[in-house]
């Protein structure tokens, strides 16, 4: 079930990493809008993180990083959605879920169902963790798995699908 799809590492030098970065930012808030027409869409599809996951496999840490510090903020600032009390949690999160979806990417080599399932894996894992020291509710922290587990599916299935479509970009 692997793709062979030609992954970067772009720089902070690059402005294609800025470009690409604005792209999926603009995904970031554009999915989570839509999500948000559904009673707690956004709860149950963890839409924010999805374009970051891309962003960051295929395009390596620098262009994760900069999608997933600037979607929270972006969608809070015009929406409100993430709230201002949510936000720090939901960075964390999106940060660890860059850095892991770059490292799987950079030691798979390619595009990868099981690359992509540890990375969303080990960013829910590391973030629950966070979260329940951050909040100190064990049950609160896991409200993304109790309530987003197709969220956290849309992500593994439908970012190998979505990553499979851009091998030639």
């Amino acid at each position: 079930m692997d793709a062979t799809v030609k992954l970067y590492s772009l720089s902070y030098r690059e402005a294609r990493t800025y470009l690409f970065s604005l792209i999926f930012i603009v995904g970031n808030i554009a999915l989570p809008q839509l999500c948000h027409l559904l009673p707690n869409g956004g709860l149950m599809w963890l839409p924010i993180y999805f374009f970051t996951l891309i962003a960051a496999y295929k395009y390596g840490i620098r262009v994760g990083l900069l999608t997933a510090i600037a979607s929270p903020l972006a969608n809070s600032l015009l929406f409100g959605m993430p709230p201002a009390a949510a936000l720090p949690i939901i960075a964390i999160k999106s940060v660890l879920l860059a850095v892991g979806a770059a490292y799987a990417a950079r030691v798979s080599g390619k595009v990868s169902l099981l690359a992509i399932a540890a990375a969303v894996v080990a960013y829910q894992l590391v973030g629950t963790l966070v979260e329940w020291a951050i909040v100190g509710d064990f049950f609160r922290a896991l409200k993304d798995v109790r309530v987003g587990y197709l969220g956290l599916l849309v992500q593994v299935f439908g970012g190998y699908a979505a990553l499979k479509a851009l091998v030639k970009l």
